[in-house]
């Protein structure tokens, strides 16, 4: 039975049928993608600050062989500039990796899964809190965001 104030909003309503433990299932599954967009945006980090580095290096190498220290510049460009971080591996073929095998999958079981079980609908859990926390006529409590003016 469920024990939760209905939203106001209907695209966050919870659809006949959907239990209490369907609604939290559904919103763990949600926090579990939340979670694995933040470990994707920390792969770009990754990707970026690691391009960013060998442009550096790049300029290093450039003012070591200014500066006459041909042979380290050498030694650093062959061994290091433009090298897999992984074997075989740049940076941006580990994210075309990670979003083919995990993340891909991930979302498109996740929006199946709201599909068949919540009519497509998300937030469900998130709204029914914010119905029972919030405090019915305060000004800054309002159930959804006020409707564009004409």
């Amino acid at each position: 039975m469920n024990h939760h104030q209905t939203p106001a909003d209907p695209h966050h309503r919870r659809p006949d049928g959907a239990d209490d433990k369907t609604v939290e299932a559904l919103a763990a599954l949600s926090k579990a993608l939340e979670t694995t967009e933040r470990a994707r945006g920390r792969l770009y980090d990754f990707h970026q600050l690691t391009g960013t580095a060998d442009f550096q290096l790049g300029d290093a190498v450039r003012l070591l062989r200014e500066a006459g220290h041909h042979e380290w510049a050498e030694k650093i460009s062959n061994e290091i500039l433009g090298r897999n971080v992984i074997p075989g591996h740049w940076t941006f073929q580990i994210i075309e990796a990670y979003n083919a095998t995990y993340y891909r999958p991930f979302t498109e079981l996740e929006a199946g899964a709201k599909g068949e079980l919540a009519e497509h609908r998300d937030h469900v859990h998130e709204a029914e809190l914010k119905e029972e926390r919030r405090t019915h006529g305060h000004p800054d409590h309002t159930a959804r965001p006020p409707l564009p003016r004409d």
